[in-house]
């Protein structure tokens, strides 16, 4: 399947253009596909070749985060447990290949949010990716989506820095700008699962849903947390953004 990474014809948005949605930004690990565990399993067959420990808990500390900075907590596992000091490429390369394996066999999407890409797209409210993961994992991802699904990828490997820091969706805001005339961030919606990423774009003006998974957030500041995504329509991503004042706000 070509890649969507590209500019593509486009459905006129059907939202208020004044005071309505203008375009979402997606999160992907955890919010679009379920692939924490194949990371989980990736980081603890890799510390675990060298003899070291790996918990639970170890590899929740590491949901969300930009993968160099999840490296670098695995190396110290390694290092702790009497293993060598790895190099962080090697590390997050070791990864990336692992999930991508897993990727390629199964892609355990998460509920509704395939739907929900499907409404936007049909409502045409443009779409784009913002994920800590590289380039290749999330062109498998993007690439298994019917062709338009989402504009643009911005991957973990584009910016210097990573969530929690506001870079990779301040990026996707400056390309979003690029397609849609008079883009506010306030009214661009930018989907997360987890405590870094909901910081992230948060942190950039967007309107944020957390949709948590694996971790549990704490209690909801500047962003609305929403269980799921199933059953959730882009009517409701509308509603949200039109109910919310210009500095955003939350929701029970």
């Amino acid at each position: 399947m070509p890649s969507t990474d590209s500019a593509v014809a486009a459905t006129a948005n059907r939202f208020d253009p004044s005071h309505g949605l203008q375009a979402v930004l997606w999160d992907m690990d955890g919010t679009i596909v379920d692939t924490e565990p194949y990371w989980i399993r990736a980081e603890k067959d890799l510390v675990h070749g060298y003899g070291c420990e790996w918990t639970h808990e170890d590899a929740m500390r590491l949901v969300g985060n930009a993968l160099p900075v999840s490296a670098a907590m695995i190396r110290d596992a390694i290092v702790a447990g009497g293993g060598p000091s790895l190099e962080i490429r090697h590390i997050v390369d070791t990864l990336s290949h692992e999930v991508m394996s897993s990727v390629r066999r199964a892609i355990p999407w998460r509920p509704g949010a395939r739907e929900l890409l499907e409404q936007l797209a049909a409502a045409g409210v443009p779409c784009a990716l913002v994920t800590m993961s590289e380039g290749p994992l999330a062109g498998l991802v993007v690439d298994a989506l019917p062709p338009g699904t989402m504009r643009f990828k911005v991957t973990g490997d584009m910016v210097q820095r990573g969530k929690p820091h506001p870079e990779p969706y301040l990026q996707g805001l400056e390309r979003m700008g690029d397609i849609v005339p008079g883009l506010e961030a306030r009214r661009v919606v930018a989907i997360e699962d987890s405590v870094p990423g909901v910081a992230s774009a948060a942190a950039s003006g967007s309107v944020t849903i957390a949709v948590p998974h694996f971790i549990e957030l704490p209690p909801p500041e500047n962003w609305t947390e929403w269980e799921t995504l199933a059953g959730r329509t882009a009517d409701d991503l509308d509603a949200l953004v039109r109910s919310l004042p210009a500095s955003g706000g939350t929701t029970a």
